[in-house]
């Protein structure tokens, strides 16, 4: 059976450093996963120590880990007796591999070892890489998605003579569904860097502006209510109310209608503007989960109030699922608009994109945000992230 590109690219490679740069749904994470194993198969007792890296253990424990685990079964390879899951090692053959994040420096710092595979290298800072590669005695292998233009993995690592480059996209897999390929070709009409990041594996286009969005007077009537997203604020910055809908299936336009943008309100004045607005008191209203007691005084007003739900690279993966889309805004939703056309990523003193965004516009952003991240993220999984 015919496998993805990148697993030709890596069993070829003869060069110390193997980097394989793709687009979403390529198949490098898992090819660089089934090389790895294939190899300790046919190098039984070898003795050797192969470390497989991301930035932090739950990125690792949720992608690369459980995609080996797979390969491993497929294969009839696992056993519970080799797996440490204390330690985050298996036994495979007589070879240790070691599950680690950077997000424990000792780990990075500690023994050395004969094979490292980094997944998602352009997680990792300088220091972080270069702290693996000079631990690691043979071979060094990475892959990423190119989603920022400068990083020094082109200016340092890619050039180097012991280094192979290699580039995939997910035409070069021959184990994607029709709706998966047809997810990923949206992205020509919703978003072009996307495209040319994802769809097509090229670097990123630099470009300080999050989103682009389209401006709307009347709403679709197809058009159906998600849910609200609250932001909260006070003093200097504003309360934030946002209706936002979808058209069409869970990979949909998005249309979004600010609904209340002020500052100096209790939450007693809150649930005023709430039912001055008519809000049913059965629709959910998503709200920043920092401030529990304001999510429960307004629930004690009648309202259907619930947490967002947050995790360490939340912000990113809610822009992310925002920018697959097509984003309309109501015209007359002034503040909104303002906020989105000045919500930027943070750049360097180099004007280099950092990966974050200023923290600045964005509480109208936050509260659709919100929204996005806990309606439409479920059928998604990390097509676009891995």
């Amino acid at each position: 059976m015919r496998q993805p590109k990148t697993y030709y690219d890596l069993k070829g490679c003869k060069n110390r450093l193997s980097i394989h740069q793709g687009g979403s749904r390529s198949g490098k994470t898992f090819s660089c996963l089934q090389v790895i194993a294939e190899w300790c198969a046919s190098n039984p007792n070898s003795g050797w120590v192969i470390s497989i890296v991301r930035k932090t253990f739950p990125s690792l424990r949720g992608s690369v880990l459980r995609d080996f685990i797979q390969i491993l079964t497929t294969q009839g390879w696992y056993t519970e007796k080799h797996h440490n899951k204390t330690e985050q090692t298996y036994n495979l053959f007589g070879n240790m591999i070691e599950f680690i994040s950077v997000d424990s420096p000792d780990r990075i710092r500690g023994r050395k070892r004969n094979l490292c595979y980094v997944n998602e290298i352009n997680e990792l800072t300088r220091d972080e890489v270069y702290q693996l590669l000079m631990r690691t005695t043979h071979k060094f292998v990475c892959d990423f998605n190119p989603s920022m233009e400068y990083s020094f993995i082109y200016d340092e690592l890619i050039p180097r003579s012991d280094a192979s480059f290699f580039r995939s996209t997910y035409k070069d897999n021959p184990f994607l569904n029709a709706e998966t390929i047809a997810e990923i070709e949206r992205l020509k009409e919703t978003d072009e860097n996307y495209w040319r990041v994802f769809g097509l594996g090229l670097k990123g286009i630099s470009r300080e502006t999050i989103f682009v969005t389209h401006n709307y007077k009347q709403r679709p009537e197809q058009a159906k209510l998600l849910a609200y997203g609250l932001d909260w604020g006070y003093a200097t910055d504003p309360t934030t109310l946002m209706a936002v809908y979808l058209l069409g299936d869970n990979a949909g336009d998005i249309y979004i209608e600010e609904m209340l943008y002020e500052t100096g309100l209790t939450n007693q004045d809150i649930a005023v503007y709430m039912r001055d607005l008519d809000i049913p008191r059965h629709m959910e209203i998503i709200a920043d989960s920092a401030e529990p007691k304001s999510i429960e005084e307004l629930r004690r007003e009648g309202f259907n109030v619930k947490p967002a739900k947050k995790g360490p690279d939340s912000i990113r993966q809610g822009i992310d699922i925002m920018r697959r889309r097509k984003l309309f805004v109501q015209a007359e939703s002034v503040n909104t608009h303002k906020e989105f056309r000045n919500y930027k990523w943070k750049t360097d003193k180099d004007g280099r994109m950092l990966g974050q965004p200023v923290s600045m516009y964005d509480h109208a952003v936050d509260a659709v945000r919100y929204v996005c991240l806990n309606k439409l993220s479920k059928k998604q999984g990390n097509y676009y992230l891995s």
